[in-house]
């Protein structure tokens, strides 16, 4: 997993965090910013406004228009991109090398200063209403949105990114302009280059284009701290829709980013139904038994709280075989420790796994950017190597026990 990168995180005079990964003779760059707020932060009135303003902060600035933006970077070959999650937006380029300003001006322009044209808002509005609606054609996905808003209901983090029909409807210029105003405030943001620029030429454009006062921290100061989410009553329910399959995720709350946990809970998610053939539940659903398509186990890790969910589609017969068979597996996991051969052989197999995925440098950029965000640092790869193996049997069985009693959403045909 190691490679040739050099790192450095710093802090501008504004207060804004940067992290700076010099590759040497990379051909493709990466630049962004990620902002520590999304659906999280909204208010009931305004479900869904983090993801808009992520959608229409592209739309114009004082000195852009729409137009100008989409074709800043792809005429270079680069793309602009951004999402969000329920506690991050992340607005980013990739591009190939040489066009690091070009990026970074930007960017900076977009965070600073979009101005959320109306009848710019009013075409996107149906793009996100598009987008809506396709979660709601697709059971697969859906079914997690509607687990999470169970799981954490009455906190913010039980509702949908996208929000709904009705809260899109009344999102404005002046709404959008406060997001941007309250939320994406320089010492609040982390923003991240990974590319061949050397790293004090990096600092020194930073600090030009992003080293200013934008954005207002007064108004920010009014943002409410999240609270930890309540513990729910364990639920099993069952949802009619119009499908062939039945749809189900059976899983539990499991500590936050911050737990001693995180690294022995992340190994027992990719044991459980990782991408391997031979996860547990692949062989049980699958192989052995040919009951499944695809089953497979995810974890949502929050700054306070997570989630470790399993999903997987069947046949309306055999819904109920493939409840039991998961739920025999989390119970002997939890029971009984796993051997320490066993044992080795997955988190070997999973740093094999890790060692793969750190060559997708994309992915790599935007998991240590959100680590500097959280941690103002991260670890080295030898570190998180060192780290999956020294967890124990008894470790991995406590992480199962946390997760023995699960609550189940399904999803199931209305054939009937």
């Amino acid at each position: 997993m190691e490679n040739k990168q050099h790192s450095l995180i710093s802090t501008l005079p504004n207060g804004l965090r940067t992290l700076c990964l010099h590759s040497p003779g990379a051909k493709a760059e990466y630049f962004g910013v990620i902002i520590p707020y999304g659906s999280r932060s909204e208010l009931p009135e305004h479900y869904g406004l983090a993801h808009f303003v992520e959608h229409t902060i592209f739309k114009g600035t004082r000195k852009r228009r729409s137009w100008h933006i989409l074709n800043r970077m792809e005429v270079k070959g680069g793309e602009l991109n951004a999402y969000t999650t329920k506690e991050e937006t992340v607005v980013y380029s990739i591009f190939p090398s040489g066009n690091f300003e070009r990026a970074l001006e930007l960017i900076a322009d977009l965070i600073s200063d979009s101005q959320f044209p109306q009848s710019e808002l009013d075409k996107e509005r149906e793009v996100v209403e598009d987008e809506i609606n396709s979660y709601l054609d697709n059971p697969s996905e859906a079914i997690y949105d509607d687990y999470e808003d169970l799981l954490f209901q009455g906190s913010g983090l039980g509702h949908n990114i996208l929000g709904s029909s009705q809260t899109l409807s009344t999102f404005n210029s002046e709404s959008c302009r406060y997001w941007l105003r309250s939320r994406y405030v320089p010492s609040k943001l982390v923003a991240f280059y990974n590319g061949s620029v050397e790293t004090d030429k990096v600092m020194r454009l930073m600090e030009k284009y992003l080293g200013g006062t934008f954005n207002s921290p007064e108004e920010n100061a009014t943002i409410e701290t999240p609270q930890v989410p309540v513990m729910v009553p364990q639920f099993d329910i069952e949802k009619k829709i119009p499908s062939h399959q039945c749809h189900c995720i059976i899983g539990s709350r499991i500590p936050g980013i911050f737990s001693d946990k995180r690294w022995s809970m992340a190994l027992l998610n990719n044991i459980l139904a990782g991408p391997g053939m031979n996860s547990l539940l692949n062989v049980s659903l699958r192989e052995r038994r040919g009951l499944v398509y695809t089953v497979e186990s995810s974890t949502a890790v929050y700054s306070d709280s997570g989630a470790l969910t399993i999903y997987f589609g069947c046949d309306p017969d055999d819904l109920n075989k493939c409840a039991r068979l998961v739920r025999k597996e989390l119970e002997t996991l939890a029971s009984t420790p796993m051997s320490a051969n066993q044992l080795q052989r997955f988190t070997e197999q999973y740093i094999g796994q890790m060692t793969i995925a750190s060559e997708n440098r994309e992915q790599q950029t935007l998991a240590l950017a959100r680590s500097v965000l959280y941690f103002n640092s991260f670890l080295t790869d030898a570190e998180v190597i060192q780290r999956l193996r020294a967890i124990t049997p008894e470790d991995l069985r406590g992480c199962a026990e946390i997760i023995a009693a699960p609550s189940v959403l399904t999803f199931s045909t209305d054939r009937d």
